[in-house]
């Protein structure tokens, strides 16, 4: 064999192989008028898209040793559509999915894999987008954007974004943001499924205030080193602002020691810190003060 034909014979050999390897983790999800694919996270639970699990508390499950969909077969115990995460609970025999979270890098090679049907199928193409953490339209965030190069074909919603070794890189999704197909990555499904799984749903912090953001005056700016900050328009009665005697007209400039530039930067300090107490620094007649306040909790 010539050199080229070597190499095709290896290109080929770790296709083939990625997805032997990742097939046993791969099942099938329907629900009426539709369906998609899941990914086994443990023996037990299957993680797949939310847009194939609305306002159901069962779906069927297919695993990867059978073709036959019992629709009371899987017990969906929360989504989280911030993230497009739904986690469904089965009887157990699962083939739990292997991670990757290295060497993630522009053009590395990758199959998108899915069972929209009796056997898993696959689609070749690259990371095309690797960025930082962001948060989706729909409130959620996403520890690091994975985006592949193409579409993915339907019914691979839910599926596994796999590298060539067979490791999971994340959940594909094509909900999230217009136009993009992304992979949700593994610290992303790691956090959402541990809430659900503990809670039914992910909770988020709750302040209970409307803001909007002003600049600081330059002595103020200096005295607490940032330029912006949010000015509170509204209070919610009995809120966990109210409760700690925050008003109208106050500017909080920190949470927990994060800078609040505006309402954005508000939402982004509370996602994780619900039913936490936390310090909140405010000026109130152009006054320094601090106030603790338990975080509340919504959905």
């Amino acid at each position: 064999m010539t050199t080229s034909e070597i190499a095709l014979a290896s290109f080929e050999a770790a296709l083939t192989g990625a997805v032997s390897t990742a097939a046993p983790s791969i099942v099938r999800v329907a629900r009426p008028r539709g369906g998609g694919s899941g990914i086994a996270w443990s023996t037990d639970l299957v993680v797949t898209s939310s847009f194939h699990t609305p306002d159901r508390t069962h779906v069927g499950v297919a695993r990867a040793d059978s073709a036959e969909l019992d629709d009371r077969d899987g017990v969906v115990i929360g989504r989280d559509p911030g993230t497009d995460i739904a986690v469904v609970r089965v009887e157990g025999g699962l083939t739990p999915a292997t991670f990757r979270e290295d060497g993630l890098a522009v053009g590395l090679p990758t199959l998108a894999l899915g069972r929209p049907g009796r056997s898993v199928r696959a689609s070749f193409r690259v990371l095309g987008v690797v960025g930082p953490a962001l948060r989706t339209p729909s409130g959620g965030t996403v520890d690091r954007y994975l985006e592949s190069d193409r579409l993915i074909p339907r019914g691979f919603a839910g599926g596994p974004l796999v590298s060539l070794d067979g490791r999971v890189l994340g959940m594909n999704t094509r909900t999230l943001f217009r136009g993009a197909d992304l992979a949700v990555p593994h610290a992303t499904l790691r956090r959402v499924v541990d809430e659900i799984v503990a809670h039914g749903g992910v909770r988020r912090g709750y302040l209970g205030v409307g803001a909007y953001p002003i600049g600081l005056p330059a002595a103020l700016a200096a005295a607490f080193g940032q330029e912006r900050a949010a000015l509170v328009a509204s209070v919610e009665d009995g809120g966990a602002a109210a409760s700690a005697g925050v008003l109208v007209g106050d500017i909080l400039v920190t949470l927990d020691g994060v800078a609040i530039g505006g309402p954005d930067e508000l939402r982004d300090a509370l996602l994780d810190r619900a039913g936490k107490a936390v310090e909140v620094v405010i000026i109130r007649a152009g006054a320094r003060h601090a106030v603790s306040v338990s975080v509340g909790t919504r959905s």
